[in-house]
């Protein structure tokens, strides 16, 4: 995840306490600007470790617009759930359907489903693991998938036993999932 993508989500998500002053304050309207680098690394150097755990948190996408986001490098676990891209061919979500925790899943095999007003589709596990939480925020409002897909409304988290990258390897980086949207889109 490049520091432009995360920097825009940050500010557009409203983190003030991440980014300080890059929320124009006096009218109180969030900055959809993009930070330099420079300046994003800058503002990362006086953030607390809790908060730099953030930068470290790497995503991997299926063709089917999955995506996996790992919790931390040195981790196992990766949070789930519909890309934007997804979600914005969907239309308003009305419904989501979670597993258990507890439950296991090969990769590529369905373990819920979205509705909307315009259809409804499974969600397979882009790796394969065991499901350790669920996003209950997404019960009562699963609008939210709406207007956070690949943040907040995260569908499940999933333990792949080990960090081994290799569960990783057929799923596509962030570079390689904008150029698959791009074809899809012509």
């Amino acid at each position: 995840m490049s520091s432009s993508f995360l920097a825009h989500n940050v500010i557009t998500r409203g983190r003030s306490s991440f980014v300080g002053g890059l929320l124009n304050r006096s009218s109180g309207v969030k900055s959809r600007n993009i930070v330099t680098t420079t300046s994003f690394i800058s503002k990362l150097r006086n953030t607390n470790n809790a908060t730099r755990a953030i930068c470290r948190m790497k995503s991997y996408y299926t063709p089917a617009h999955e995506y996996i986001t790992k919790l931390d490098d040195d981790s196992s676990k990766g949070r789930v759930g519909i890309t934007d891209f997804a979600q914005s061919a969907l239309g308003d979500i009305v419904f989501v359907d979670l597993p258990e925790v507890g439950d296991d899943f090969e990769k590529g095999e369905a373990f819920g489903s979205v509705e909307s007003v315009k259809a409804a589709s499974d969600v397979y596990a882009p790796v394969s693991g065991t499901v350790t939480a669920i996003n209950e925020k997404l019960v009562d409002d699963p609008g939210l998938v709406n207007t956070a897909a690949e943040t907040d409304a995260w569908f499940i988290e999933l333990d792949t036993g080990d960090n081994d990258d290799e569960h990783f390897d057929t799923l596509m980086d962030d570079k390689s999932y904008k150029e698959h949207c791009e074809a899809e889109q012509s």
